[in-house]
């Protein structure tokens, strides 16, 4: 009898349900959750949200009105309409790229089209990251001084990127030369000597 009452003392240890430690398990959510939010808040301030056109998309028809382009080239940058082609150009200086008259050129435009939000950004093939950061920054906004504060106003926020058309692209007559009189000279030099 006593081995039998040393056996259901030991059933009734076994089957009594193990305790579960909720503090611990609490503190590890706090840490996790506080951890969870300051990231994400950091990586919020941090990214810029860029509109990439899809790969392979047939081209439509633009809507009326202004379709700004910003064209970065090696030696200039050029601001541009896609309905009616270039509006102005600002060869390189001494110090590099000319984003100080870019600046000034995109405030014109805005007083202009106040409601457009929207521009695109033509990069050559190697153009360097700094230099897009740059050109994006002043597309985006300018900052104007009011007093002892500096103040960022909005220019065209709504950014996309894509590849400038090469220098052979461009429309007859866009670069000053004409495209047509190389081969027309070539033609009559080979008619001359037949």
């Amino acid at each position: 009898m006593r081995r039998s009452y040393q056996n259901r003392k030991l059933e009734r240890h076994a089957r009594k349900p193990a305790e579960l430690l909720l503090v611990p398990m609490i503190d590890i959510f706090t840490v996790l959750v506080t951890f969870l939010l300051m990231t994400a808040v950091f990586s919020r301030t941090v990214i810029l949200q860029l509109n990439l056109p899809p790969p392979n998309t047939a081209w439509k028809e633009p809507p009326p009105g202004l379709q700004l382009e910003v064209m970065v080239r090696k030696d200039l940058l050029q601001v541009a309409d896609r309905n009616t082609g270039p509006l102005a150009t600002f060869p390189n200086t001494a110090a590099g790229y000319d984003y100080d008259n870019l600046t000034e050129y995109l405030k014109r435009v805005k007083a202009k089209f106040p409601d457009k939000t929207d521009a695109s950004i033509l990069l050559e093939q190697d153009t360097p990251y700094d230099t897009l950061v740059q050109v994006m920054d002043r597309v985006r906004v300018f900052e104007a001084g009011q007093g002892i504060n500096t103040v960022q106003a909005e220019l065209f926020p709504d950014i996309s990127i894509g590849d400038a058309p090469s220098t052979s692209e461009a429309p007859p007559g866009a670069s000053g030369t004409p495209v047509a009189a190389a081969p027309a000279a070539a033609a009559t030099a080979r008619g001359g000597r037949s």
